[in-house]
């Protein structure tokens, strides 16, 4: 099978970690795979934050629902569109999910695990007041990434037939 294929069939999100810590190094290659995805006029306008301080992870805990999965994984990553890179809203905010997706298949082909968290985006601006982070940032989502705990996600998508809406 193509690999490519492989990666994207067996991917899952991962939201239960070991407390064995993530190599700096491949924070940065993930973040490096984020910078690959596609955007409108190659503007990038991708930024992120790598949050791997258990002090400052704390502080992510009360911005969401899904604090286990904050406290569990070994790193954060916050990713923010640059609204003065900007230049079409709706195809920079494709090329953020471009840039998420390339993340989490990064992680998944490394042997990690990463969830992308979005229901923190309710807190949004308290993320860039936890972070320092001026109000030109508009955050997307959060990345949670750790070494998984188990791989028993299973899951399925509807067939073909339900979801192509024309064809010829």
């Amino acid at each position: 099978m193509n690999p490519v294929i492989d990666a994207i069939h067996k991917r899952r999100s991962i939201r239960d970690f070991t407390s064995e810590p993530v190599d700096s190094h491949l924070l940065m290659d993930i973040i490096e795979a984020g910078t690959w995805a596609p955007s409108g006029l190659n503007n990038q306008p991708w930024r992120f934050a790598i949050v791997t301080n258990p002090v400052t992870k704390a502080l992510f805990e009360p911005l969401t629902r899904y604090k286990k999965v904050i406290r569990c994984a070994q790193a954060l990553i916050p990713v923010f569109v640059d609204k003065n890179a900007m230049y079409h809203e709706v195809k920079d905010h494709q090329a953020i999910g471009a840039c998420i997706q390339n993340m989490l298949l990064a992680a998944h082909s490394m042997g990690l695990g990463a969830v992308w968290l979005g229901e923190i985006l309710k807190n949004a601006a308290k993320v860039r007041e936890v972070l320092g982070l001026s109000g030109n940032l508009e955050l997307m989502a959060v990345v949670a990434i750790g070494h998984p705990a188990s791989r028993d996600q299973h899951s399925s998508r509807k067939p073909l037939d339900e979801v192509i809406v024309y064809q010829g």
